[in-house]
This record gives C-alpha cells, sequence and structure tokens, in this order.
C-alpha cells in the first residue's frame, strides 16, 4: 500500500517467541501458513498490531490463542526493522518472548496456521529476519540467566538439579561440570530442599528442590 504523497507505508506486525520446557527438553513454539509469502515454511508466531491494541495485548493474544495459556513470563524484547527505502509497504516487528513450563498440552490454530513445538536442538531453517530475532532473545536470556534467574520461569514447581542443569546447559549451548554447577546453585540461596526424589531417570534417585519466594 502507498501513502497519498508517495512515500511508503509502514505495517506493525508482534513477533512472539515462546519457548518451553517440558522438564527433559527445550522447545520452541513454530508455526507453518497454509499461504501466502510464509507457505510451508516453518517461521515464529505473529500477527498485525490492531487498532485498539497496545503491543503487549497483541503478543498476549498470540500466546493465549496458541497454547491456552495467560499467565507465563512474557517481555518485549526490541524492535526489528523496517530495511531498506524502497517504495510501497514496509513492515517492522516489535518482539516479544514468553517462557513456560508444558506438559504435553494441545495446541490451537491462530489464522489457520498449524503450530507445532520443535526441539531446540534440532530446529528447522527459518527466514532469516526470525533467526536473528531468535538469537538475540537467546543472547538476552543467556546474559539474564543467573540474576534475576531467568531460566527458572520454564521450569515446573519441584524441578532437580540435573533438570536445572540440563536446562541451563541447552539454553548456553555447552556442557557444566556436575559438582561445579551443583554447588554454585546451592550458594545462591534461591534452591529450596524438597524431601522426595526423582526416581525414574536413576536407582538413587535426585532430590526435588523449589524456587525460594
Amino acid at each position: 500500500m502507498k501513502h497519498p504523497t508517495g512515500r511508503s507505508s509502514l505495517l506493525v506486525t508482534v513477533v512472539h517467541i515462546i519457548l518451553g520446557f517440558d522438564g527433559q527438553d527445550l522447545k520452541l513454539l513454530l508455526v507453518k501458513h497454509p499461504d501466502g509469502p510464509p507457505k510451508n515454511r516453518w517461521c515464529l508466531p505473529g500477527d498485525r498490531l490492531q487498532a485498539s491494541e497496545y503491543f503487549d495485548q497483541t503478543a498476549a493474544r498470540i500466546q493465549q490463542t496458541l497454547t491456552g495459556r495467560g499467565k507465563v513470563h512474557r517481555q518485549q524484547l526490541g524492535a526489528f526493522g523496517p530495511s531498506g527505502h524502497t517504495a510501497g509497504e514496509r513492515t517492522a516487528s516489535v518482539v516479544f518472548f514468553s517462557l513456560m513450563h508444558i506438559r504435553g498440552e494441545k495446541l490451537f490454530s491462530l489464522h489457520n496456521c498449524h503450530p507445532q513445538w520443535h526441539l531446540f536442538r534440532e530446529l528447522p531453517v527459518l527466514p532469516a529476519e526470525h533467526r536473528s530475532m531468535l538469537q538475540e532473545a537467546l543472547q538476552y536470556i543467556r546474559y539474564h540467566s543467573s540474576v534475576p534467574p531467568l531460566l527458572f520461569k520454564l521450569l515446573p514447581p519441584k524441578f532437580t538439579i540435573p533438570q536445572l542443569q540440563h536446562l541451563y546447559e541447552t539454553v548456553h549451548g555447552q556442557v557444566f561440570d556436575k559438582r561445579n554447577f551443583s554447588r554454585k546453585m546451592l550458594t545462591t540461596g534461591l534452591l529450596v530442599k524438597q524431601a522426595d526424589k526423582e526416581k525414574l531417570s536413576s536407582k538413587r534417585g535426585a532430590y526435588y528442590y523449589t524456587q525460594r519466594r
């Protein structure tokens, strides 16, 4: 759409990066559109900013529609684009990310798209601009993964230190020494040891912890 004066018009969209952890694997929610430019390509969820909405309201609507979940950690990452100076419609995106613990809940369609959780370590090829958004989100989460404990938003109410270590290793893309990681986490004062153990992963089992409130 061209502006009456010949200048380009600007379309504002909200892109929502939704990360989930099921206790074993970190996953990213992607959608595949049945038509349009992104047809048959996996991409990050997004939608146009409606006239009656604020950016956060659009992000909340995307999240609620796709996952059925409303009360999860969500925050704005930043704005991307528009690029170039050509005439015609250009697109700028305001990007949010959410962190949630997932338990196999049903996903729902947004504008006839097909939503699906993907293992973070086995992601399909995404559009270039979406790869940039995801990389910036990952850098932000890594930087803020200790204080405040941002990654704890992905955990269930009770979790083990091995689960916590696996989550940190997946996000940071590196392996941590078990003893050092455990000692560092326990000295933060953020963990409260529980009386029961998770015994599916080993015979000895691992104690459950909760986050100190």
